[in-house]
């Protein structure tokens, strides 16, 4: 179903953040001090707005709204971009640690359609921070309480039980579609798109997304485990990293899954001399090298991916890496690779309009880009993969999980490939 069109709930015009303390001349003071070591982040967190973007226990957490943008369209990302641009320049920052991610920082969380959903960025209150060992605290005008401490860790409650259900389209369903798009590939219209499908949890008990947050960033630590509004996950795809000139993106595509008794070295090679996964990583290399070719010099794209191991799956991965040539912000360039193919297909148009035709849910903001921007234009962004959206309120999440479905793609195995993208998830909730 379709979510009827909203305002942005702060537009890129009265970019006015919350109150707080100012200096004389009434700009909105931002202090960033050293950290003694916090521990686990994501144990930092309340229950109330949490914000994260995590890996191997580095990252970014963040609490509080001084300020947030509800926004959608095709200009989604410049309309972000210009609201951003005009907020900071209503700050007066005291920044003593000056890394990427220190200062004023935002999480954002954009939709996958500019049609069918709203994107949500957040300034956070109070944000706490860790890179290359060094820790630190960004307050947004009240700087008291934060560094008198931090929120006690805590180890939230798991729900008392979970039961699952279809989404939008049963498993039967789904399989009709993939046999469809199979189809249409092989007829000529385009070489590859990307198919997902969801699922409905309904919780007993307490749903407290610092739970799934925690148990995801356990399981799964080499990912980037978010939280976003209401959107909670661990991706490891990256879509782009920008650090000063140094433009990076990790590119996921062909799966193969993790069962226990299996000999891991064997589907790893299986994986690599698979035609179907080659072609479908081919397809989703070739776009973002061509994206950021736009915006980079230096491109060094690897000839062969390597295998990337994660708890439940195995990936071809490749990182493309490149030199920044023009002025372009993290935002600019994540707005220049969505979508990829490895979350839309190839040719872009055709795939896209594919999707919207067969797909049958709206994906909201799965699939999109998810991750921090600063004010120097740095940040990273993944991309919204292995995750949910939380209705801790109503005790309902809704998870989900795509395929890339190319000519030799089998409905059976594509299910069973979905399922292990939603394994994630499932099990993290209980």
């Amino acid at each position: 179903m379709t979510p009827p069109a909203t305002s942005p709930r702060l537009s890129p015009e009265s970019a006015e953040p919350s109150s707080g303390p100012r200096t004389a001349s009434g700009r909105l003071r931002i202090t960033t001090r050293p950290l003694a070591d916090p521990g686990n982040l994501l144990a930092r967190l309340p229950m109330s707005d949490p914000v994260a973007w995590v890996r191997n226990g580095e990252g970014l957490i963040g609490w509080g709204i001084a300020a947030r943008l509800e926004v959608r369209g095709p200009e989604r990302f410049s309309r972000t971009q210009r609201w951003w641009t005009n907020l900071c320049s209503t700050f007066d920052v005291d920044d003593t640690v000056s890394m990427p991610g220190t200062g004023p920082v935002a999480f954002g969380s954009f939709s996958f359609d500019d049609e069918t959903a709203t994107s949500i960025v957040i300034l956070p209150r109070v944000i706490v921070g860790r890179r290359s060992g060094q820790a630190w605290v960004t307050t947004i005008g009240d700087e008291a309480v934060p560094m008198a401490g931090l929120p006690p860790a805590s180890v939230p409650q798991p729900p008392d039980a979970v039961s699952w259900s279809d989404g939008g389209r049963s498993a039967e369903e789904w399989q009709g579609i993939v046999a469809e798009a199979v189809r249409r590939i092989n007829a000529g219209g385009l070489d590859k798109v990307v198919l997902a499908r969801d699922v409905i949890g309904d919780v007993e008990g307490t749903l407290d997304p610092r739970h799934l947050l925690m148990r995801l960033g356990d399981t799964y630590p080499s990912t980037w485990t978010f939280c976003v509004g209401n959107l909670i996950g661990a991706t490891p795809e990256l879509l782009v990293r920008r650090t000063g000139d140094l433009v990076t993106s990790r590119v996921l595509a062909g799966t193969v899954r993790r069962r226990s008794g299996h000999d891991d070295e064997g589907l790893a090679q299986a994986l690599l001399t698979s035609d179907k996964d080659a072609i479908e990583h081919e397809y989703a290399v070739r776009s973002v090298a061509k994206s950021l070719a736009a915006h980079c010099t230096d491109l060094d794209v690897p000839d062969r991916p390597r295998v990337l191991a994660l708890a439940n799956v195995k990936h071809l991965a490749t990182d493309v890496t490149g030199r920044l040539a023009d002025s372009s912000t993290v935002l600019a360039l994540a707005a220049s690779l969505h979508p990829t193919a490895a979350v839309c297909g190839t040719p872009t148009e055709r795939a896209f309009s594919l999707i919207r035709e067969l797909e049958g849910i709206d994906r909201g903001r799965y699939a999109g880009p998810v991750g921090w921007f600063d004010s120097n234009g740095d940040g990273e962004f993944g991309i919204a993969l292995r995750c949910a959206e939380i209705d801790a309120e109503n005790g309902r999440l809704r998870a989900f999980a795509g395929c890339g479905i190319v000519a030799g793609s089998d409905p059976v195995d594509e299910l069973a490939e979905s399922r292990a993208k939603l394994q994630p998830i499932r099990e993290a909730v209980t």
